[in-house]
């Protein structure tokens, strides 16, 4: 019994070490959750008139690089190129009920979304493709909207590139997409 139990013991170190050994380290931008209304899955005291099972308008996973001195807007993100709006896999957007977005009319759905920065505005898309790495296998065909967008100077700098929501009134939002000394709104009714 003494001896099983050793073996077991054994087989067990070996199998945890070759399976922690197999583990990649962490990514360097983080994946983060932003919700409308914002502080949706937060503590009651957010949203006390939430009720439980409710489902939020809009969820949106991203991850979030960071600027670490270097040139953002021009440098590491080419202006006038598809951009997975922010780091690792593409950014989704999981609609819960049919929204206007940027005056422009969104199902309920799940999609990915994509910008083409310039210097003086973005056109944030929205497309059909999901669960990819990066923007490298964009479809132009796949877009359902393309809303495009003023660019606005920052007044601080925004280190991590960073997406939220800020409820107005009943049924209209802001969509705020910043990086730098850079942001983008989106007006969203719903």
């Amino acid at each position: 019994m003494k001896k099983n139990i050793t073996i077991f013991a054994l087989f067990s170190l070996i199998a945890f070490s070759s399976l922690a050994q197999e583990f990649r380290g962490l990514d360097k931008s983080p994946m983060d959750r932003s919700y409308l209304p914002d502080h949706f899955a937060h503590d009651r005291k957010f949203a006390p008139e939430r009720k439980l099972g409710e489902a939020p308008i809009i969820r949106v996973d991203y991850s979030r690089p960071q600027k670490k001195g270097r040139e953002v807007f021009g440098g590491l993100v080419k202006l006038n190129e598809v951009w997975r709006l922010g780091a690792n896999e593409a950014t989704e957007i999981k609609v819960y009920k049919d929204i206007n977005i940027g005056g422009k009319a969104l199902k309920m759905g799940t999609y990915s979304m994509f910008a083409i920065p310039t210097k003086d505005n973005w056109i944030i898309i929205f497309s059909s493709d999901l669960d990819y790495w990066g923007h490298y296998s964009y479809n132009k065909d796949h877009d359902v909207l393309r809303v495009e967008t003023p660019v606005i100077e920052n007044t601080e700098l925004v280190e991590e590139f960073s997406i939220q929501f800020k409820g107005l009134e009943e049924g209209k939002a802001v969509m705020y997409i910043a990086w730098d000394m850079v942001r983008v709104e989106l007006a969203v009714s719903y």
